[in-house]
C-alpha cells in the first residue's frame, strides 16, 4: 500500500472535518490528532489554519477548472474554426460533465463536494469567499462565452439564468453526497450519462428562452 505524505495526510483530514463540522468548528487539535501529526506539520506546510483551507480548496479545484477551461475555449475554437457562434448547449457541456464527473475521482470527492454545500447554505463567509475567488475567473469565461452564444438576451437576465443553472448543478452534485430517499412507487433516479444529458437538455431550455 503506497504510504500518504504528511502534507497530503493533512489535506485529506482536513476536508473530511470541514465538511463534515463546518471551517470553524474544526479544532487543529482535533485534526492533528485524527491526522497523527503535530501541529508544527500544520505550520510547517500551511502556516495557518486559512492558508489550510486555502489549499484544501485549490487541491480540488484548480485542476478541474482547468479541464473546464481547456473545454470551453475547445469549443470556442471549433466555432472559430466552423466560422458560426458556439452553442450555448456545447459551452455547458464543457462546464457541466467535467463538474459531474468530479463526484467519482476518489474517495475525497464526496467531502469537498460536502464541504461546497456547507460553504454555499451557510451563513459565515469564511470558505465561501475562498471558494468563490478559486471559482470566478472560470464563471466569467463561461458568462462571457454564453454571452456569444445568446447575444440576444440581456446580460442581466443571462446571468440571472446563469445562476438558476448553477444552483440546479449545485442540487445535482450535493444529491450525490446526501441522496434522497427513494419513494415508494415512483422510478429510480438517473445517473450516468442520462443523467448529464437531462440536466443539460433542462438548463438549456431555461438559459434558451425568449425573454
Amino acid at each position: 500500500m503506497k504510504r500518504i505524505d504528511t502534507k497530503t495526510r493533512i489535506l485529506n483530514t482536513a476536508e473530511q472535518l470541514f465538511a463534515r463540522d463546518g471551517f470553524h468548528n474544526t479544532s487543529l487539535r482535533t485534526l492533528t490528532d485524527l491526522a497523527n501529526v503535530n501541529l508544527a506539520a500544520v505550520n510547517y506546510h500551511f502556516g495557518s489554519k486559512e492558508n489550510l483551507l486555502q489549499s484544501v480548496i485549490e487541491r480540488r479545484l484548480i485542476p478541474l477548472n482547468q479541464v473546464r477551461q481547456e473545454k470551453i475555449e475547445a469549443v470556442l475554437a471549433a466555432a472559430q474554426q466552423q466560422g458560426t457562434t458556439p452553442s450555448a448547449i456545447d459551452l455547458l457541456r464543457a462546464f457541466i460533465e467535467p463538474t459531474l464527473a468530479f463526484r467519482g475521482t476518489d474517495s475525497g470527492a464526496k467531502d469537498f463536494i460536502a464541504l461546497v454545500g456547507r460553504a454555499l447554505s451557510e451563513p459565515d463567509e469564511t470558505v465561501r469567499n475562498c471558494f468563490i475567488q478559486q471559482i470566478l475567473p472560470l464563471f466569467k469565461l463561461l458568462f462571457t462565452t454564453l454571452q456569444q452564444a445568446l447575444p440576444e438576451l440581456p446580460a442581466n437576465i443571462l446571468l440571472a439564468r446563469l445562476q438558476f443553472t448553477m444552483g440546479a448543478l449545485s442540487h445535482v452534485m450535493c444529491s450525490s453526497v446526501r441522496p434522497l430517499p427513494q419513494i415508494p412507487g415512483f422510478p429510480e433516479p438517473l445517473a450516468g450519462e442520462e443523467l448529464v444529458e437531462q440536466l443539460l437538455t433542462f438548463v438549456c431550455t431555461g438559459l434558451e428562452a425568449s425573454c
